[in-house]
């Protein structure tokens, strides 16, 4: 089973790298699968740790998918990691083994300590659809700019009739991202 969530990972001089990550989910192992050139595959590849951070604050899901924003986080409990400050629960992870061998490498981890800070809200069908939104923002690269702009479309009907303050604003952030995106691609 799929998780989303958003992977922390730290260089070797300690800088925090945050990814909307859905991570092939286990209780002992979970598998990560970056993409070679990012900032996640070269720092789980040098530091051998990450954090996967469990939250139901959708804005953190939207900002980390269109940027490497700075969010407050604390030290992990195990690992030499960090975890998100705004977070429900999180698994700190040690890498076990690296397939390199395609363009979205498959990093088979180990559960090394599981934490937990607060209830998990859920998602409302407002905070999927801006799930989809921020997975779509970041896929503008190679879908087609139709197919972009009608899930867009679709997907702000959901959250201008479901969505509280936080969801509207993250939707504000990922349909100008995809916009400059789409504008530029032209």
């Amino acid at each position: 089973m799929i998780i989303e969530s958003i992977l922390t990972t730290t260089n070797l001089q300690g800088q925090v790298n945050c990814a909307p990550m859905g991570v092939e989910w286990g209780e002992e192992t979970i598998i990560i699968k970056p993409y070679q050139e990012t900032a996640t595959f070269r720092n789980l590849v040098a530091a051998r740790v990450a954090t996967v951070n469990l939250t139901d604050n959708v804005l953190l899901f939207a900002q980390s998918a269109i940027s490497n924003p700075v969010f407050a986080t604390k030290p992990a409990t195990v690992t030499s990691g960090v975890v998100l400050s705004d977070v429900c629960a999180w698994r700190e992870v040690e890498v076990q083994d690296i397939d390199a061998s395609q363009p979205r490498a498959r990093i088979t981890t180990r559960v090394v300590y599981k934490g937990y800070q607060r209830d998990f809200l859920g998602f409302n069908r407002a905070r999927h659809a801006v799930l989809e939104a921020a997975i779509l923002a970041t896929r503008t690269r190679f879908l087609p700019r139709e197919q972009i702009l009608s899930e867009f479309e679709r997907l702000q009907i959901i959250v201008d009739k479901t969505a509280g303050p936080v969801e509207h604003e993250a939707m504000q952030l990922l349909t100008a991202y995809v916009q400059t995106a789409l504008e530029v691609a032209l």
